[in-house]
Parts: C-alpha cells; structure tokens; sequence
C-alpha cells in the first residue's frame, strides 16, 4: 500500500488543525487503500529555513532538517489539513515545503482546508501554485469545511456526511496519481 502522510499544516496552541487532521487520519486509515501517518508540523518544530545550501542540493547539515527529509522521503502522498491565514497558506506550511526539494518531486497531494464562510480555499490555491514549482500534483478534489466551529465540540471535529463523501472521492483520485505518478519517482 502506498504511503500517505497527513500533514497538519497549522503550529499554532488551540488550533482546529489537530481535531481536523486526526478526523481524517482515522478516516484514510478506514478508507483502507493507503497506509496513512499523521505528521504534525507543530511535534516537527522547524525554525525558519536554516540551511546554509540551496534546498535542490540535498546537503543538509540540521539534524531537524534530515529528519523532516526523512519523513517526507517516505511518502508517495501528502494530504495537507490546513486554514487560511490572512487569505493565504499558513507560513509554518510553507516554510515546511521550502526546507526540501527531491522529496517533493512527483508526488500527488489533496488538501482539507478549514475557515469560515470560505472554508480555506484561498490557502489552497495558494499552496498549489508553490507545490506544482516542485512538480507535485495537487487534486482539484478536496474537503472544505466552511464554518468549522460548527463542527468542533470539545475538541473533537465530527463531520457531516458531505465531508465523507467529498474525502472518500478525494482519497480515491489521490491514489489514482499516486499509482499514475510511481515511475516518475524513481521507486
């Protein structure tokens, strides 16, 4: 089974992220067609780019910086559980994608974005653009979840039905190009 790392792209203390994120992990790993990790930007704990070489060299001399390659080397698909900061992408997200080059390549990713009236979308079509500079595919499916605080009690996100299918649709368009895009990777 393919590798799927969900990763939750907001660091900040009482964030949505983590009730959202472990919702969809627990529902990839029933989907049953991935083999789903939760990666947490937050336990990563990444200061803001510090390698001295270019990222494309692969010369790494941060230990966080070669365990962060680590985890994203072993995956062949990313979902990224992000909210939208300011009309944009979450900058610890974006600061996570900027650390590394060759383990992005040809790799397919899917997004949940939460928010308000917009659902996150706009962080969404922000990060696409930076991941297709690495040659990732982003999907055109996706989960939005506009309003999320309806759906949060106690900390705990239950979804609605409309979530599950539009995760289940997606989920399944991931794999697709995550088996289409395998000999690109060079596995």
């Amino acid at each position: 089974m393919p590798n799927l790392h969900v990763i939750i792209a907001s660091t900040r203390p009482g964030r949505a992220g983590l009730p959202i994120g472990t919702w969809f992990h627990a529902f990839a790993r029933q989907h049953g067609k991935f083999e789903a990790k939760l990666v947490d930007l937050a336990a990563a704990s990444l200061p803001l780019l510090d390698e001295p070489k270019h990222p494309r060299l692969g010369q790494y001399e941060k230990e966080h910086t070669k365990a962060w390659s680590a985890t994203i080397d072993a995956a062949d698909a990313f979902v990224f559980v992000t909210p939208e900061y300011n009309y944009s992408a979450p900058p610890a997200l974006l600061n996570a994608i900027d650390y590394l080059h060759r383990e992005w390549l040809y790799k397919p990713c899917a997004f949940v974005s939460y928010g308000g009236l917009a659902g996150g979308a706009r962080s969404v079509a922000v990060t696409k653009q930076i991941v297709t500079a690495l040659k990732m595919m982003p999907m055109f499916e996706s989960v939005t979840i506009a309003m999320f605080t309806q759906n949060l009690k106690d900390g705990v996100f239950t979804p609605t039905e409309a979530h599950e299918k539009a995760a289940t649709v997606m989920l399944d368009e991931l794999l697709r190009w995550t088996d289409a895009l395998r000999p690109l990777r060079g596995r």
